[in-house]
C-alpha cells in the first residue's frame, strides 16, 4: 500500500493535501451556511479567521506526522514536517499583509 512507504515526495504530497482536506473539514462543520467560495474569501480577508482556521487547518498535518513519526517512517514524516512549515510560513505573510 501506499500510505506504509517511507518516501520524501510522499510526505510532501500528504502534506500538501492534509490541509486543504482540515480547511473543507472546518467549511462543513461551522461554515456550511454559505459557499465554499464564500468561505473561502472570507478565510483569506478576515485576519481573525486565517490565524484561526488556518491553525486548525494544519492540525491534519500534525495528525499525519504523528502517524508517520510513530510508525518510524521518518522520510514522510520529513515531507509533512517541510510542507507544514511552508504552509505556517504562508499563513503568517497572508496574515501579515492583509
Amino acid at each position: 500500500m501506499i500510505f506504509t512507504r517511507d518516501n520524501l515526495k510522499l510526505g510532501m504530497v500528504l502534506g500538501l493535501f492534509g490541509p486543504v482536506v482540515g480547511l473543507v473539514v472546518i467549511y462543513f462543520i461551522k461554515f456550511n451556511a454559505i459557499s465554499f467560495g464564500d468561505f473561502f474569501n472570507l478565510f483569506i480577508n478576515t485576519n481573525r479567521l486565517i490565524t484561526s482556521i488556518g491553525s486548525l487547518s494544519l492540525i491534519a498535518n500534525v495528525v499525519l506526522f504523528t502517524i508517520y513519526i510513530n510508525t518510524h517512517r521518518d522520510n514522510t514524516a520529513k515531507g509533512i514536517f517541510v510542507i507544514t512549515l511552508i504552509y505556517g510560513i504562508g499563513i503568517l505573510l497572508l496574515k501579515l499583509f492583509n
